[in-house]
């Protein structure tokens, strides 16, 4: 395990409208500051990756990632718990309306509007990037962590929001507003 500091870059970042700033101003945000490796073959040495979350009206998150393998597709989800030595440190994805139920494949639950998914593709190069939009916001439960996955997510029944193992883990850090 290697934790390596990371810095926020803006061009890893949407552009915002003019209300959608003012809505992020006034948001929970969370930024990605540290990356736990697990698996250093899919995860190579160098590799870097970065996260944002912003909870207002809605939820905007982003994940940019290079140095991956090249033309390879991994999964990646927001989770419950902080990155820690043991890739399950990092509980369960975090879920609007929490399955009863975990660790949770149900796909009334697992799903793109329940959850946040930012599956991607690296390009020749090993960069990625992914972002999701889900129409709720965090509210007292806030996450800790994003976590890079082996594949993208499934989505079929006893399968869905699953996507093999954890190869990395970002914290997610909410500061003072």
């Amino acid at each position: 395990m290697r934790i390596v500091p990371l810095v926020l870059a803006a061009a890893a970042l949407p552009v915002l409208s003019p209300a959608e700033a003012a809505a992020a101003r006034a948001a929970q945000v969370g930024v990605g500051t540290s990356v736990v490796r697990y698996d250093t073959a899919l995860v190579p040495e160098g590799a870097t990756a970065r996260a944002f979350t912003a909870s207002a009206a809605g939820t905007l998150t982003a994940l940019s990632v290079r140095g991956l393998l090249p033309a390879r597709e991994y999964g990646a989800h927001v989770h419950t718990k902080p990155c820690g030595p043991s890739p399950s440190d990092s509980g369960p994805h975090y879920q609007h309306v929490p399955d009863p139920v975990q660790p949770s494949t149900d796909p009334a639950y697992a799903n793109p509007r329940n959850e946040i998914w930012l599956d991607f593709t690296t390009t020749a190069n090993g960069s990625g990037f992914a972002v999701s939009h889900v129409d709720w916001t965090y509210g007292d439960r806030l996450p800790a962590s994003v976590v890079i996955h082996e594949t993208h997510t499934h989505t079929g029944p006893g399968h869905a929001g699953t996507a093999g193992g954890r190869l990395a883990c970002l914290n997610l850090e909410f500061g003072p507003r």
